[in-house]
């Protein structure tokens, strides 16, 4: 923490506010944008292609389903990665299944809509507490969602459920295909990232200036979180001890490393050598190294803490899940209500605003709502081009596809300019239909998903976040307290303190993800900011002091 930014400001800071300035502004794209773009192209279009030869498009919709878990995972290592998509086209085929079978049982569309949101809140959930990424539990709802108001009967669905399967298996192969040729490639990415944004940080420190201190506390956190995001990355990419893999992953471990104490002590780091170090991993060469090693670790060290089990992630979820099937039922019903002939798009677009608080959700509700009204407007432009037959037809939603995922990480509203005509489209795999009356029904939906979705949000209200705040606080306290007690033995264990300072620096992280978290809640007790605020600062202190301790020679 910055020591011009004193805990009293800091406390005083609004928060409780529902933001337009800065929603809707365009950003940077993803480092990796057409990673994504790519492979959703390379799932999607040969099944899809195929159908519309064998004039069978009325299937196509099953086949994307499988096709589009191609979007998933590709910021994970390959070994991860194979692991991540298998459990995703697992998720999707399960959500499918119900979804089939709860069709061909039922025609009362008000169960269909339960039915909905339980699996909505159900993936949500899951894709939340493990941590899935982009683009999370929204394909997945899509899915279902649309699957649950398609004409069924219980002899079809193994033969639905088999062609989903297909495309699904399909799309594995499709992520894991770079991995022939850069086997590595996302650990040096996010390894490079960590050395750019602790050199950002370290310029920000050295240049003495900023907003009051905000500058360098933006930047400490962005720093913080990458080194945060490389110890997990590397963790998970596997490699028995003497291979080609694990050689590779252990000199990127020490770069994470060398980043790791230039942020502790920003004072004595080199940005320039910093930044440097990342060209060279993104151009692909050999692993470079920055001198001596400021560590000797331990020959089996992990850079992440332990992950804790699925079922002690899932309870800080519950408001989360409550506020998705609440806000689900509620849209559903209320597009049944006014006749819309597909509830499901109210629905889904319910359950794509819940983010981590009401704030984020908030600026995800206005996002939805431009995106989703642009994107009819692009309907519009593209529907005689088509209505020029089947061919055409895929061939816009393969367009879509990728521009969706070439513009979604610049903001959530660009991508939805897409998403939305490719919705739309979607439904005329069965038939050609009336493009007024489906761009009505969007924009009805749109309009009913977001205004019930926030109010669920608001609705239920997520105390919890108070309380984990109090315990990541607590969590922080035990950590400085364990590495100070290694750094002040006199005869320490081997890696004792290697171990400590790792797991300050996790504690470090999640203290200021849940302090956010909460920060962004309505109607909370009073947080402890000027607590964080000092906790974060003497955990850092101690965390840079740990660079100096014994067996830690710069």
């Amino acid at each position: 923490m910055s020591p011009d930014v004193s805990p009293e400001s800091v406390a005083s800071r609004p928060v409780r506010r529902l933001p337009l300035t800065g929603v809707l502004r365009v950003g940077r794209p993803s480092d990796i944008w057409f990673k994504p773009a790519l492979s959703v192209i390379g799932a999607v279009a040969p099944p899809c292609l195929t159908l519309a030869a064998l004039d069978r498009l009325d299937l196509a919709m099953y086949a994307m389903a499988g096709a589009l878990c191609a979007l998933y995972a590709h910021d994970r290592p390959y070994a991860a990665r194979a692991r991540v998509l298998a459990g995703v086209v697992l998720g999707m085929l399960a959500g499918l299944a119900v979804a089939l079978v709860a069709a061909s049982l039922t025609g009362n569309a008000v169960v269909l809509v339960a039915v909905g949101a339980l699996l909505a809140a159900a993936q949500k959930t899951l894709c939340d507490a493990t941590r899935i990424g982009p683009p999370a539990n929204v394909v997945l709802t899509f899915v279902s969602s649309a699957a649950l108001f398609a004409p069924q009967t219980l002899g079809q669905v193994p033969g639905h459920l088999a062609l989903a399967a297909g495309a699904g298996v399909w799309a594995w192969l499709v992520g894991m295909a770079p991995g022939l040729l850069r086997p590595h490639g996302p650990e040096r990415r996010v390894t490079a990232q960590a050395l750019t944004a602790v050199a950002a940080h370290t310029e920000v420190y050295g240049s003495g200036t900023g907003d009051g201190g905000h500058a360098y506390v933006r930047s400490r956190v962005a720093a913080e979180a990458a080194v945060q995001g490389a110890r997990q990355t590397l963790a998970s990419a596997g490699g028995r001890p003497g291979t080609s893999r694990a050689r590779t992953r252990r000199a990127l471990e020490r770069l994470v490393v060398h980043a790791e104490f230039a942020l502790g002590m920003p004072a004595e780091s080199r940005p320039r050598e910093l930044r440097s170090c990342a060209r060279e991993l993104l151009d692909g060469r050999q692993v470079p190294t920055l001198g001596t090693p400021l560590v000797e670790m331990p020959p089996n060290s992990e850079l992440a803490a332990p992950s804790q089990l699925l079922w002690t992630r899932l309870g800080p979820f519950a408001p989360l899940a409550a506020r998705t099937a609440l806000g689900c039922t509620l849209a559903g019903c209320a597009s049944l209500a006014l006749g819309v002939g597909r509830p499901y798009w109210a629905l889904v677009t319910a359950a794509s605003l819940f983010q981590a608080n009401v704030t984020l959700t908030w600026n995800r509700a206005v996002q939805r709502t431009v995106g989703n009204l642009a994107g009819v407007l692009l309907f519009a432009a593209l529907v005689p081009l088509a209505h020029l037959g089947p061919v055409a037809l895929v061939l816009c939603c393969l367009a879509l596809n990728f521009g969706a995922e070439a513009l979604i990480s610049r903001n959530y509203w660009l991508g939805s300019v897409c998403v939305t005509p490719m919705a739309l489209l979607v439904t005329e795999f069965t038939g050609f239909q009336e493009p007024g009356r489906l761009m009505t029904e969007r924009i009805v939906d749109t309009f009913v998903g977001v205004l019930l979705g926030f109010g669920a949000a608001v609705a239920v209200t997520n105390r919890r976040a108070g309380d984990r705040v109090e315990h990541a606080l607590s969590a922080v306290e035990h950590a400085r307290t364990r590495a100070e007690r290694a750094l002040t033995g006199v005869h320490p264990v081997p890696g004792s303190l290697e171990s400590a300072r790792r797991g300050l620096a996790a504690a470090l992280a999640d203290l200021r993800t849940t302090a956010d978290t909460a920060a962004g809640e309505w109607w909370q007790r009073t947080r402890p900011q000027e607590r964080v605020v000092l906790a974060e600062r003497s955990g850092h202190r101690t965390l840079a002091a740990t660079a100096r301790g014994p067996g830690l020679r710069p």
